[in-house]
């Protein structure tokens, strides 16, 4: 069996297998994805550069069609125009036939002019990154072969499907089709795990989707975004600045006037908002309401307190059925789910003027104060408290 010049015990290989893989992982989120895609951070020059050297040799993959093929995917999420949603496509053919997806969608020109725009054109990337990117390839296989011997191809083989299967395969396939949700967005994304490391805090893809600009993908105070914790280590050395973080809510105690300051607060936070909405209000009057239920509907419990939170457009043709019936059965339920469409009407009137925008939060919190819902006017109580938060 040949050798290379550095001979390992079996797990030290393992070591840097992984090692390897996850310094492409954090290529791919940090440069490719945070600071190229969506202009969440700025990178040093020596670090982007560095990035881009390693995707060259690691993935051949080319930051413009990388970062063109990911924004139309957010332009376009689960509609026929999207690269590879598991709704339109068959999660079956995303996870295992991701990257053909992606290849697929880099040969249309139209796509990486309209969303290609801002990422690196020098002359090393035209002329040699984008324009030969075997090179890149071939270069990373001979210095696993001479460093690690036959077990280098072996080395090299694992990280040419590293990001086929981890990104094209379980981010676009999984992360849209099963997991937890912290935000009820408009598409199906989710969080396939509260650990955001093993794909460099990609996992948390609901998070991502409901606050694609923030470099932070992180939400709650249980979940852990390695990404973020590589960014906090960089900027520490002045090698990134962050640019954006999701807005988060916060209360003052005493506030009791609804001014501009909670309008704009509430605005920016309406994923927050309605999120709370359904834990502080809904889900407890669903419980509180759940003895009275006929039986059908107390043998749907977990069905149920899915679509009274789940986003409208999202909702499955035999959950709405229910639903209907469930909202007829409880006046209570039926208030606060009444109560929830109109908080998110409030969002209709952001292109009013801020009199206006003011006018109806108060007039939301009046009519929600006046139910007699315990849980529906301490929610009141708590949204006239809402203020603005710094993003960074």
């Amino acid at each position: 069996m040949l050798t290379g010049l550095v001979t390992l015990p079996w797990w030290g290989y393992i070591v840097v297998t992984l090692v390897l893989t996850h310094i492409t992982i954090a290529a791919v989120t940090l440069y490719l994805h945070r600071c190229q895609a969506h202009c969440a951070l700025n990178l040093h020059p020596i670090v982007s550069h560095f990035f881009r050297f390693w995707l060259w040799t690691t993935t051949g993959m080319i930051t413009k069609e990388w970062v063109a093929i990911h924004r139309k995917h957010h332009a376009k999420t689960e509609t026929e125009e999207d690269p590879h949603s598991p709704h339109t496509k068959g999660i079956a053919k995303v996870f295992w036939q991701g990257a053909e997806l992606y290849q697929e969608e880099a040969k249309n020109l139209e796509t990486l002019k309209k969303y290609g725009h801002g990422t690196p054109n020098d002359w090393i990337e035209r002329n040699l990154y984008a324009r030969y990117s075997f090179i890149g390839l071939t270069t990373s296989f001979i210095v696993n072969f001479v460093l690690f011997g036959v077990i280098g191809i072996t080395i090299w083989a694992v990280q040419m499907m590293w990001i086929p299967l981890n990104a094209a395969g379980i981010i676009n396939g999984i992360g849209h089709y099963w997991g937890y949700r912290n935000f009820e967005t408009e598409d199906g994304s989710t969080n396939i795990t509260f650990l955001g490391f093993i794909i460099g805090g990609e996992e948390l893809h609901n998070n991502h989707h409901a606050y694609p600009s923030s470099a932070k993908f992180s939400s709650k105070w249980w979940e852990f975004d390695i990404g973020w914790f590589y960014i906090q280590l960089l900027s520490l050395f002045g090698l990134a600045k962050v640019r954006r973080r999701a807005p988060r809510p916060t209360r003052q105690l005493n506030k009791d006037i609804i001014d501009l300051e909670t309008a704009k607060a509430i605005v920016t936070s309406k994923l927050h908002v309605m999120a709370e909405y359904a834990h502080q209000v809904i889900l407890p009057t669903f419980h509180t309401e759940l003895p009275n239920f006929e039986e059908r509907y107390k043998k749907l419990v977990s069905q149920m307190r899915t679509a009274l939170v789940r986003e409208d457009s999202r909702m499955k043709p035999l959950h709405r059925e229910h639903l209907q019936g469930l909202l007829q059965n409880s006046e209570a339920l039926h208030t606060v789910y009444e109560m929830r469409r109109k908080l998110q009407d409030l969002w209709n009137e952001t292109h009013a003027s801020h009199e206006r925008m003011i006018q109806a939060i108060i007039e939301w919190c009046k009519e929600a104060e006046a139910t007699g819902i315990k849980v529906l006017e301490d929610f009141a109580q708590s949204l006239r408290g809402y203020a603005l938060q710094p993003a960074v």
